[in-house]
């Protein structure tokens, strides 16, 4: 995501929670529009703030920071790694819904948790391409949801709407829209990768059982 930001003539500013130095190589390799920082200073850097954590660390993400910010939250749910969560195994909330919570004064937009990171660096294409892909959002916040599909056009991507975060649920892990459209074959992490236009997700995601 970072190096498609940067390819769109975006500033990146990224953090991982073992310190700045850490991303040194990988700074240097995006140029000049990207820097390392804590997870703090990256939070208050943001206009638009990414959270890519295993869901069971959700509540180390800094809340002050985030204040009045759009949040996009790629995380999903996995109990073999995050442990058994009550209010998810019975579908309480959603894991979005988690997040928002954690963040009661940031705007949280689900985006990005349904394509493999190589498809996704591999399907971007400009605007009006005939095999431009679209990715799924769900959020509570119509001008949320709006600057982050604004961003989804800027880095490749078309948009559908999937509602609120209550149905966040429709593009987690083992549903119809969870890496399988954009790839050639299953499984999707060993195939290479193919688009997935408007429809194909729209239909994937109101196929989506709980």
């Amino acid at each position: 995501m970072a190096r498609l930001a940067v390819d769109a003539g975006l500033d990146v500013v990224l953090s991982n929670s073992r310190g700045p130095e850490t991303l040194a190589d990988l700074v240097r390799e995006l140029g000049a529009r990207a820097r390392a920082a804590t997870a703090a200073d990256a939070a208050a850097a943001g206009d638009i703030v990414v959270v890519t954590v295993p869901l069971k660390n959700y509540r180390q993400v800094p809340v002050e920071p985030l204040a009045g910010k759009i949040v996009i939250d790629t995380n999903n749910y996995a109990p073999a790694r995050d442990g058994n969560i009550p209010e998810l195994d019975t579908g309480e909330v959603t894991s979005s819904e988690l997040l928002q919570r954690h963040l009661p004064t940031s705007k949280v937009v689900k985006a990005f948790n349904n394509i493999l990171f190589s498809h996704l660096a591999a399907l971007a294409r400009p605007a009006g391409s005939g095999d431009r892909s679209a990715l799924p959002i769900a959020g509570d916040d119509t001008e949320a949801k709006t600057a982050v599909a604004q961003l989804l056009d800027a880095l490749g991507y078309d948009t559908v709407d999937a509602g609120p975060l209550r149905e966040g649920w429709r593009s987690e892990v083992n549903t119809p829209v969870y890496g399988t459209p954009y790839a050639v074959g299953d499984p999707f992490w060993e195939h290479d990768p193919a688009p997935a236009p408007v429809e194909t997700i729209r239909t994937a995601l109101a196929a989506a059982q709980r």
